[in-house]
């Protein structure tokens, strides 16, 4: 499949593995690439500069296949040396980044002087024009079906991505809700380029988490995600367990008064206890409502090849035999 995402990041399928802390690792980003996706590290997983050079030099020794590092700007007690990973980003080679969080145009410059094309997060239309002006090659359209951080406008992917195709020039790929051909192919008839999974890529056999983040997501359901940190403003979607309960309970006790520092304990430092460790329990961790369409634990190849062989039935029979009659 040819799409503007396969031709601008040189992939054979227009399929992404977002970043996500503590799974985009290099075994992981290694078999999407080799699928034929694009496979991504999470810069930040990684606790310096220095092992995020490793983390890429370990990666392109799996693999001879374009990948990316998800390098995201976020407030922070003590804010990470960000030139100092994009200087280990330019000396490995990478030549796609994807952004998040805040404004990136402040390092905008020194990527794109590198010759790496950055896609944007995105949870608005007005967020992917902002992004479009300052440079940005691409952006992730992200409804308020995904895992992690959905903004705070609460506009599902049906909505949000026909909105984006009015509005944006460059191309996007959707982001949320997104498991099989029948996402692919939805995705591209609202304007999308491509998908980008997350949710989905961390039940799979490659995927170097605990077995019991893998049983979790298979098990749950669409109905199994919360919303915690709203009236932060910080909102985002996990995976409901006693630690997301409690914070719930702490938010409706604490209402407009509530700060971060009253949720530090489920909140902060606890994915490598969840997804090294598998103590479920330890805190909240980002999941998507696509939890509910998850059923399995394939390879990286056989998701990416199965998706792509359900897209080509659903538009080559499916939908083209509707047409005929």
């Amino acid at each position: 499949m040819k799409t503007r995402i396969t031709e601008l990041l040189g992939i054979r399928h227009p399929i992404i593995q977002g970043g996500m802390h503590y799974v985009g690792f290099a075994e992981l980003a290694a078999a999407v690439s080799n699928a034929g996706g694009l496979g991504i590290i999470t810069a930040l997983t990684q606790k310096t500069p220095a092992k995020l050079a490793e983390e890429i030099a370990r990666c392109r020794a799996m693999t001879d296949q374009p990948f990316g590092v998800n390098l995201t700007f976020l407030p922070t007690f003590a804010e990470p040396p960000y030139p100092e990973y994009i200087d280990a980003i330019i000396a490995g080679g990478i030549t796609v980044v994807e952004t998040a969080g805040r404004n990136p145009a402040k390092y905008l410059p020194r990527l794109k002087e590198a010759g790496i094309k950055v896609i944007h997060k995105c949870t608005s239309v007005r967020h992917s024009l902002k992004a479009q002006e300052i440079g940005c090659d691409a952006v992730s359209v992200d409804g308020f079906e995904c895992g992690g951080h959905p903004g705070e406008d609460d506009v599902p992917n049906f909505i949000l991505l026909p909105r984006a195709a009015e509005a944006l020039d460059i191309p996007f790929v959707a982001s949320g809700g997104m498991a099989d051909g029948r996402s692919l192919v939805a995705a591209l008839a609202l304007g999308a380029e491509g998908i980008n999974m997350g949710t989905r890529f961390i039940a799979t056999q490659e995927a170097p988490v605990h077995p019991k983040v893998k049983e979790a997501i298979v098990r749950a359901t669409e109905l199994d995600t919360r919303l915690v940190m709203r009236s932060l403003r910080n909102t985002e979607r996990v995976l409901n367990n006693a630690a997301v309960e409690e914070i719930l309970r702490i938010e409706q006790e604490k209402g407009d008064a509530l700060q971060i520092q009253d949720i530090i304990q489920q909140v902060a430092g606890v994915y490598p206890r969840i997804m090294l460790e598998g103590d479920m329990e330890a805190g909240a961790w980002s999941c998507g409502m696509v939890a509910g369409l998850i059923h399995d634990v394939p390879t990286c190849r056989e998701l990416i090849d199965r998706i792509m062989r359900e897209a080509d039935g659903l538009i080559g029979r499916r939908l083209a035999g509707m047409l005929a009659a």
